[in-house]
């Protein structure tokens, strides 16, 4: 559910000291590059269809949602487990033909609950679901520790008609195991990469949601956030990725790390199909005391807000103080971007500094680190008795008793920080929250939107994707997600460009509850622009494109 602090405050505090001497040296600029051939393809019939386009295949008779599924399955079999060897997607729901073959049945008797009815849907290994699929955050440790109940996100999808196609793999425990981890490893699964070039990393730690999305082995995915994990790998992978206000989507059921933080949401090919999606997911839970702010309140049906002249007159601030000159690739991209919003009417207000921005990260690793142990016995206390690690220590135990399959390559420090942690009555837990909501809100993002009246703020979301590094761990370019996240307002990466062909997104940012407003100017740019491309699976990235 986050990138585990360790692109950005991590790497800030110096937890992951030598960073730099990672960084590619000039005089390497002369070597020719590998080649980027990419693995043979076969042309896939569905690769880049929207939900529309999907329904519309549906509608015609051209398709059922059986046959989507089986399509689907064909490509996960063909990309995942063979060819390019993605290794997105942890496993297949074995009833998701039945459930199909059910959709369909329904929409043959004329009944069709909305635009997800029959549509193939992955999610994240730590949504919760009550089947014959595992749900275990990417950790050998949770496997047959199966959920008694789905999980809200897992309910809301199968009520508005979606196939829950199967389970996507993940930073293991969302990237909270340890500073020197990799995006994308699990226990589980192995590595995740990214479809844009085998070699680098889709970022964590929603990895798998985003390499499968971008993939086309599904028409949409949802992935986690806690810092990061929807919208970093979304930027990695070249997708539409919405981390929601928190509160907006019901947490229940999903393995956590921060009840302050922790939020899921969608990850899609467009906009469109990211509004479908989080109108879906959205609503109030008694179960969820975040999401009491919906109740009693009527749906949101997201895509009513898609405008293309959303950006006409919007007032978008540029937060440059910490913000910019972290990776010249993604600055050079904002910039154009800036130029398509000033051409489309928007106003521009640059800077709109966030004077706050860059002074949480110690204390937001701090509350991370007391709610993950509290959250996660609580958690794991709650799964059914057969279950037979029941709290953070016995993780601990697990991890060290199975060295070589959970930890051949990073350790646990993170799980041993938090366990070193007391309850959340604790001055140091609540001194540094109150000082994160003050620093992100008052202070930070409210404060700047106010002074400048504005609709939104924008910024590169990171780095383009950086290589897996399964000795060193992760060492990508910071981001845009830390202020947004601590604050629990909403953010939505959407594709603005590419560099050697590894894509770029750039984020809106705003209030909390401002969904609406995101969407249509995040739809707006996403029109003015079409700049999502398709994966090529090439072997390394083209240095010469």
């Amino acid at each position: 559910m986050t990138q585990e602090l360790d692109r950005r405050s991590l790497l800030r505090l110096g937890a992951l000291g030598g960073a730099a001497a990672l960084a590619p040296s000039a005089s390497r600029a002369a070597v020719p590059p590998a080649s980027p051939a990419a693995p043979a393809v076969a042309p896939f019939e569905l690769e880049e269809l929207t939900i529309a386009d999907l329904q519309k295949r549906m509608e015609s008779k051209q398709d059922t949602a059986r046959s989507l599924c089986e399509k689907y399955m064909a490509r996960v079999e063909a990309l995942d487990r063979q060819g390019p060897s993605l290794h997105a997607v942890l496993e297949v729901n074995p009833d998701a033909l039945q459930i199909a073959a059910a959709l369909d049945a329904e929409r043959g008797a004329g009944k069709v609950r909305g635009p997800l009815h029959g549509i193939p849907v992955l999610v994240k290994d730590n949504i919760g679901t009550a089947d014959r699929m595992e749900t275990a955050a990417g950790s050998l440790a949770l496997v047959g520790a199966r959920p008694s109940a789905d999980s809200q996100v897992a309910k809301r999808l199968r009520d508005a008609g979606a196939v829950i196609l199967g389970k996507t793999n993940l930073s293991e425990w969302a990237n909270f195991r340890s500073t020197h981890s990799s995006s994308g490893w699990s226990g589980r699964g192995g590595q995740c990469v990214n479809p844009y070039a085998l070699d680098r990393n889709p970022s964590g730690s929603s990895s798998g949601s985003g390499s499968a999305a971008a993939a086309s082995l599904c028409a949409a995915a949802v992935g986690s956030e806690t810092d990061g994990s929807i919208v970093s790998p979304s930027n990695n992978c070249g997708l539409v990725g919405f981390k929601p206000t928190v509160g907006l989507v019901s947490r229940t059921g999903i393995v956590p790390i921060s009840h302050t933080q922790d939020t899921a949401g969608p990850m899609c090919r467009t906009v469109t199909d990211a509004a479908i999606l989080l109108t879906a997911l959205a609503g109030f839970d008694a179960s969820d005391a975040a999401t009491k702010p919906l109740s009693g309140k009527a749906p949101i049906d997201y895509t009513k807000a898609l405008d293309p002249n959303g950006l006409k007159g919007a007032r978008i601030g540029v937060p440059r103080k910490k913000l910019f000159g972290q990776s010249p690739a993604s600055d050079a991209v904002v910039e154009a971007a800036l130029d398509v919003m000033r051409r489309a009417g928007a106003v521009i207000v640059d800077p709109a500094d966030i004077a706050t921005a860059g002074e949480t990260d110690e204390a937001e690793f701090e509350v991370l680190l007391y709610e993950f142990k509290t959250d996660l016995n609580a958690y794991l206390a709650a799964l059914p008795p057969a279950s037979r690690n029941r709290t953070l220590k016995d993780l601990i135990d697990f991890n060290n008793q199975n060295r070589d399959r959970e930890m051949p390559y990073f350790g646990q420090e993170i799980f041993e920080k938090a366990q070193a942690k007391g309850p959340l009555t604790e001055k140091a837990y609540l001194d540094a929250l109150a000082k994160n909501l003050k620093l992100s809100r008052e202070d930070g993002i409210d404060k700047t939107m106010d002074a400048n009246k504005l609709d939104c703020l924008m910024a590169a979301t990171s780095g383009p994707a950086s290589l897996v590094d399964l000795v060193n761990g992760d060492y990508g370019v910071g981001g845009s997600s830390s202020l947004p996240a601590i604050a629990g307002y909403p953010d939505v990466t959407v594709p603005a460009g590419s560099h050697f062909g590894l894509p770029v997104g750039i984020s809106f940012f705003g209030r909390a509850w401002s969904e609406p407003t995101l969407f249509k100017i995040a739809f707006a740019f996403e029109q003015a622009t079409k700049s999502r491309k398709a994966p090529q699976f090439l072997a390394t990235c083209d240095l010469k494109a």
